[in-house]
């Protein structure tokens, strides 16, 4: 973050900021030198760093897979967010997204996949089957998946438009850039 005004005037509170008129040829170049150069933290720089490399591990079932795999075209570009590369094994992965009807067949593959990946990690629920069940609210389908695997974010829909999904993981690189911790520390899958 570049400052447009002194650190003074954003409330720090320091002993060479409280005596103004103690000044030396240090303090005038630390003064320009505040204008330049950009302060952060360390988790700061690493949530940055984790949100401009989120590699996505994809579990697509159903018609939701589909919009799924057209954000890698030209026109939605996910390259932009440092995500082109779908992983194939969920070891280089960070970032599950679960599109379409999750049978209860499927559950056990999904919690193996899920398991594998390095943490920290990540869940999106893409579509109306994989938050709810969706239409199919019958003994075959599990009604939502976070009955398996803990959720950071949903993506409503059915099936979602590849902008809801890009939506979604704008809001999952917002809520990681903010310090909110993956849904596996706040939570455990539901009951």
């Amino acid at each position: 973050m570049a400052l447009d005004k002194p650190l003074k005037d954003l409330g720090l509170k320091s002993e060479r900021l409280l005596w103004p008129n103690k000044a030396s040829k240090f303090e005038d170049e630390v003064n320009d030198l505040e204008q330049k150069v950009g302060l952060t933290t360390l988790a700061k720089a690493v949530a940055w760093a984790q949100t401009n490399s989120m590699w996505p591990d994809t579990f697509g079932l159903a018609c939701c897979a589909i919009e799924m795999m057209s954000i890698v075209s030209s026109r939605y570009d996910i390259a932009r967010f440092g995500m082109e590369p779908f992983r194939g094994s969920p070891r280089q992965a960070d970032l599950l997204i679960v599109s379409g009807r999750v049978s209860h067949k499927m559950a056990a593959p999904l919690r193996q996949i899920y398991d594998q990946m390095l943490e920290p990690k990540w869940v999106i629920a893409m579509g109306a089957c994989a938050s709810s069940g969706g239409m199919f609210n019958n003994y075959a389908i599990v009604q939502s998946v976070d009955k398996i695997v803990p959720v950071d974010i949903y993506v409503p829909g059915c099936p979602p438009r590849p902008e809801q999904l890009i939506e979604g993981i704008v809001r999952l690189h917002e809520a990681v850039k903010a310090g909110v911790p993956p849904a596996y520390e706040i939570r455990s899958v539901a009951s």
